[in-house]
């Protein structure tokens, strides 16, 4: 690699590093912004682990010794939805204020524009799906893939949040808009519901079931779930991992020819 080369991925890497910081910064002075991904998935969780206690002995259910071990996966990707636009909705409010020109003027790259904010959601959604699974096991669920099992769990959370976040930040250069951006989440938190989020498809009737079996969101839910059950298996941890990378690779591609786009017509 020729030195400046050297020189200039060194540079964005500072670069990402820093806008990085301030988005965390920014989420930790907005924690109010935070804690109801934290509580109310949490919340459901131990309400419908009461109130479906007999469902686990349906013929057919996945073989669990309480719903909390089931509604895991759920709850993980409940949390780390609630930031999932953030990015976008950042990048927006960058752009209604000013500070995306005072950046573009800077010598700051095109790239780390949007991968440090994407970071700070990665950041954050990383803590919090931390957090949940320590709550879950505290509580007495088990991880019958181990700690292994949970790393890559909390990994294909932060990955969503990377797949949704740079969808986020296609609408935010696009439209400039906050509440565009924002438009997105009744959108990804409903698409939660109907998966198999909280009830297996195998189980299910109807259009629900092909919708559920449709969804990306039961393809990423599945094989989460099924580290958690029956234990460690490399094709569920090639699955759980492999469909968010490959939808972030999408988004964030998406966003990136946008930026360009943008600021080639500028």
């Amino acid at each position: 690699m020729r030195p400046d080369s050297a020189t200039g991925l060194r540079l964005a890497g500072a670069q990402t590093l820093a806008l990085t910081r301030r988005s965390v910064f920014t989420e930790w002075r907005q924690l109010g912004n935070v804690l109801p991904g934290i509580v109310f998935p949490l919340l459901l969780a131990a309400v419908y682990t009461h109130q479906f206690e007999r469902v686990i002995l349906l013929p057919g259910f996945p073989v669990v010794d309480s719903f909390l071990d089931f509604v895991l996966p759920a709850s993980l990707v409940q949390s780390v939805s609630f930031g999932a636009t953030e990015a976008g909705t950042e990048l927006a409010r960058d752009i209604e204020n000013g500070f995306f020109d005072r950046l573009r003027s800077s010598p700051c790259g095109r790239l780390p524009l949007l991968l440090g904010r994407l970071g700070g959601a990665l950041v954050v959604a990383a803590a919090k799906g931390v957090f949940i699974v320590a709550i879950f096991l505290a509580f007495g669920a088990e991880i019958a893939g181990g700690p292994a099992a949970a790393v890559v769990i909390v990994a294909t959370a932060v990955l969503l949040v990377l797949a949704i976040g740079g969808l986020g930040q296609v609408l935010a250069i696009l439209t400039g808009s906050q509440e565009a951006v924002n438009a997105t989440f009744p959108l990804v938190f409903t698409s939660i519901f109907v998966s198999s989020a909280f009830f297996p498809t195998n189980l299910m009737s109807g259009w629900f079931r092909q919708v559920a079996e449709a969804n990306p969101v039961t393809w990423i839910i599945d094989p989460i779930r099924r580290l958690i059950l029956e234990g460690w298996s490399w094709s569920d941890v090639g699955q759980a991992l492999g469909v968010p990378l490959v939808i972030s690779a999408v988004t964030v591609t998406m966003a990136v020819v946008t930026l360009n786009r943008k600021l080639g017509a500028s």
